[in-house]
């Protein structure tokens, strides 16, 4: 797929407030607007809420469920692995098509 470099405006002050909530997710801006990007083409429609961890009620009952179901408690753990390794090998920003693209590649070198 062919890439574009995508260029807005925005006040100072909330381009480092946002970037120091993507850091918080565990992704860079960039990451975070493909995806905002890709969801709402998807879905015709903003179809999710993103909130930092320091968002208090939300935040707070959302780690008690976690904290107290293991198996969601690892599913997030591993989620938040795969992203930060998915963002050092430079694939954060892959489709689905080209994910399934490099696995059928990488199944034929065996």
């Amino acid at each position: 797929m062919a890439q574009t470099t995508f260029s807005i405006r925005m006040d100072s002050s909330l381009k480092k407030e946002f970037d120091k909530l993507c850091e918080e997710f565990g992704m860079s801006m960039s990451t975070a607007i493909n995806v905002f990007a890709r969801a709402v083409v998807r879905e015709r429609r903003i179809p999710f809420d993103v909130m930092s961890a320091s968002a208090p009620a939300y935040a707070a009952e959302r780690r008690a469920i976690y904290n107290a179901n293991p198996v969601a408690s690892h599913m997030l753990k591993t989620m938040q692995q795969l992203s930060a390794d998915a963002e050092k090998a430079g694939a954060a920003d892959m489709s689905l098509d080209e994910i399934n693209s490099e696995i059928s590649a990488a199944r034929r070198r065996k």
